[in-house]
This record gives C-alpha cells, sequence and structure tokens, in this order.
C-alpha cells in the first residue's frame, strides 16, 4: 500500500501559482545602442520592432515540463513510501515457573499410567506435565527441580520443546533425598525478579514436607508477594504418614493464600490431570501481538524522474543551440533584370 510519510508537504503545491500571481514580472535594464539607420537591421534580420519590456515567452515544452517536474518534487517532499505486509511479533505476557519434587518419596509407585499399570508418583507427574506445557503456548515456561536444594533446571524460555527436553532428563534422588520447598521458592522469586511480564506464575509440586530449606516456607512466600509471584500448590503425598513422606497440606494452603494462588490435593493421575486442567483455564495463556509493517522509501523515484527530464530538456536545448551556431547563414539570392 503507498501512503505519503509527510502529506502536509502537498499544501505547498500550488506555490508557483501564488508567486505568479502576486509577485511582478521580473524586469532587467540593459545598455542599449543607438543608431540612426535601426529600421534598416531590424528590416535585414527580419525583425519587428516593439515597445516595453522583452518577455522571454516559453514555448510548449517548457509549459509541460515546469508543472510536472514541480508536482514531482512535492511528490518527493511527501516522502512517498510502500507499506509491506505486517510482521506479527508474539510476546508472552506471563512467566510460568514449574517446580516438581524429585525426592525419594517420588519412587512410591501408587499412581497409574494410561493402561492402568503402576507407576511411580514421578512417572505421572512428567506425564500430565507434558500435556499441561503443550497447551501453554505462547507463554514462557521454567523447570525448576526440588530436592534437598532446589536447582533451575529450564530457564524461563519460550522455547517449550527444550523444556521437554529437560523435564525428561529429570531423575528421582538427582537433587538429593529430602525435600526444599522454600529455597524452590526463592529460585522462582530470583529467576522472575527482572521479568517485565504482567503476571508471574509458580506452580509447585511437592509429595513431602519442607525438611531441609535454608529459609522457612512462609518466609519464601511472603517475599514472594512482594515480588507479585502467585504459587499454586499441588500436593500428592498421603498426609497420614509420617516423616519426609507426610505432605504438609496446612503449609501448602498457606503458602498459596499468601500469594492469592490456589491449593490442589492429588491423589491419583486422574485427579493430576484435573488440577494441571483446572490451573489451564483458571491462568489462561496471555499473549501480546505487536505488529510492524516494513516501509520502503520511494522519495528517489519522483526525485530521479525530475531530474533526469530536465537534464534531457537542456541537454537537447543544447545541442540545438550548438547546431543553429554552427549552421551557415543563408544567403539571399535576388534577380537581376537586364
Amino acid at each position: 500500500m503507498l501512503t505519503f510519510d509527510l502529506p502536509w508537504a502537498f499544501a505547498v503545491l500550488p506555490l508557483p501559482l501564488l508567486l505568479w500571481w502576486l509577485l511582478p514580472p521580473f524586469r532587467e535594464t540593459t545598455p542599449a545602442l543607438r543608431v540612426p539607420f535601426f529600421e534598416q537591421v531590424a528590416s535585414a534580420l527580419h525583425l519587428e520592432p516593439s515597445t516595453g519590456a522583452v518577455v522571454h515567452e516559453a514555448n510548449w515544452v517548457q509549459r509541460l515540463l515546469a508543472p510536472l517536474c514541480w508536482i514531482l518534487i512535492v511528490i518527493a517532499m511527501a516522502s512517498p513510501q510502500w507499506l509491506q505486509p505486517p510482521l506479527v511479533r508474539t510476546q508472552s505476557s506471563r512467566d510460568l515457573m514449574l517446580a516438581i519434587d524429585i525426592s525419594q518419596s517420588m519412587e512410591a509407585r501408587d499412581f497409574k499410567d494410561a493402561d492402568g499399570a503402576p507407576v511411580d508418583r514421578l512417572s505421572a507427574v512428567k506425564s500430565v506435565v507434558r500435556e499441561f506445557i503443550g497447551r501453554r503456548e505462547g507463554d514462557r515456561l521454567g523447570l525448576i527441580v526440588i530436592g534437598q536444594g532446589a536447582f533451575p533446571q529450564a530457564p524461563l524460555t519460550l522455547d517449550h520443546a527444550t523444556v521437554l527436553l529437560l523435564l525428561d532428563e529429570v531423575r528421582i534422588g538427582m537433587a538429593g533425598p529430602q525435600t526444599a520447598i522454600g529455597d524452590a521458592i526463592g529460585v522462582a522469586i530470583k529467576m522472575t525478579q527482572h521479568s517485565q511480564a504482567q503476571d508471574k506464575v509458580l506452580v509447585l509440586l511437592t509429595d513431602g514436607n519442607d525438611t531441609a530449606s535454608r529459609i522457612p516456607p512462609e518466609d519464601a512466600a511472603r517475599i514472594a508477594a512482594d515480588n507479585r509471584l502467585i504459587i499454586d500448590t499441588i500436593g500428592i503425598g498421603d498426609p497420614r504418614a509420617t516423616g519426609d513422606d507426610k505432605v504438609d497440606l496446612q503449609t501448602l494452603r498457606r503458602l498459596s493464600d499468601e500469594t492469592h494462588g490456589r491449593s490442589f490435593r492429588g491423589e491419583d493421575s486422574a485427579g493430576l490431570e484435573d488440577i494441571y486442567s483446572s490451573i489451564d483455564t483458571i491462568t489462561p495463556v496471555k499473549v501480546e501481538r505487536t505488529e510492524f509493517r516494513p516501509k520502503i522509501t520511494l522519495y528517489y523515484w519522483p526525485l530521479g524522474v525530475a531530474s533526469v527530464m530536465l537534464m534531457l530538456y537542456h541537454l537537447i536545448a543544447m545541442l540545438l543551440s550548438m547546431r543553429r551556431r554552427s549552421s551557415p547563414p543563408e544567403k539571399s539570392t535576388s534577380a537581376v533584370s537586364a
């Protein structure tokens, strides 16, 4: 599509007509030579004397070329541009961190796969999280593993294929046998503290209570709230168990309440799928789309056409003038009668 960056430049289009109408014609005084035989000279040169100023009249080429060149120059001043099809840039407006407990208690085979075969808790979690990641197109995703410490497994990225690859590499116990929930929240805060996203969400899944954090989970949750980080918690352990295998649902609920998040309890694979589907519904994908239309500048085309026409006109005029000067004058013949 053709557009003009400076359309107000067309306001100067009638300027030559205004100058011609308002300004007086150009006059020039030149010295003259008085001769007593002026009429004979004019007759010999086939000229008809006239009184007043000498005004050089323009030929038809000049009358056509002058306004055409002025129009082209004004078009160039208006900066014509050709707009190409828009380029759409998709930018995430949400950062979503997934924190997964990989302590030794995740070895318990109390979950079932799609075929009904018993699987360990981590395998069931991986299967559900893979489907969840596939539905989060447009979000920046990050992955944190929780054990005796909390470690970023995948940084915040739009490359979901890489996040899935790093998720497959997670193994039970690779981060230690204990659970550091408070440290996981601290890692999520650090990974999102410089983010410009409108929403920052941490989905924390664990099957035990906090036994190894250097910072209490409640204190970490208060810091998360100050940094606008929402925490959704998922407890999949047995609250009736003892020791590290007991999931502290009350603490997880307090963490969510402190950051205006939600707390869930998952007892089997179907329950986990429902939980992640609920999170997917409650926390929809938010994407900002910005459009950029490339512009091709075209001002040099009308300017070049005007320049070429003027040069050709003056070149032809110069050649014709040189030809007239080089041609011998015509000799007049007179009949002599005897």
